[in-house]
């Protein structure tokens, strides 16, 4: 992971707020990286807080496989993704999943603003870090083995 982290911002409805009271507070820190941020959200902290966002789907409609496939592809450091625990939502799948590939390459995820809050603090935050990825290659050829 380089200095300058590729950094996705993603918030549900119930959430957004929350989003962008966390964004406009960090906003000088955030400013030095690259951003992304899905449909609505990216829409909201574009206009709020003046910062280069690049604008993906929005989640139902694609923007959370979008950002697993960048995460498949190491285009992606850190996902801030506030969701909402007391919604069902109609993408519930594609939101599992984006998790999952998170788990799976190791990406640095918050789900609330006290764990972002804890990230972005963090020395590793400002300076180089390289995730370890496991190698699933192994337990992938036994489970076809079996």
């Amino acid at each position: 992971m380089k200095i300058k982290k590729k950094i996705a911002l993603v918030a549900h409805d119930e959430r957004k707020q929350d989003m962008l009271e966390w964004v406009k507070f960090n906003v000088q820190k955030l400013c030095g990286h690259d951003l992304f941020a899905t449909g609505t959200t990216g829409k909201i902290l574009v206009k709020e807080c003046a910062l280069g966002i690049t604008r993906l789907k929005s989640g139902p409609l694609g923007g959370d496989q979008q950002l697993g496939a960048m995460i498949a592809n190491g285009g992606l450091d850190i996902l801030i993704f506030f969701w909402d625990p007391l919604t069902s939502q109609p993408h519930d799948v594609d939101v599992k999943a984006l998790l999952r590939m998170s788990v799976l390459y190791n990406v640095a995820v918050a789900c609330n603003r006290s764990t972002a809050d804890y990230m972005i603090s963090s020395p590793l935050f400002d300076d180089e870090y390289q995730p370890v990825i496991k190698d699933y290659g192994r337990a992938l050829a036994q489970s076809v083995l079996l």
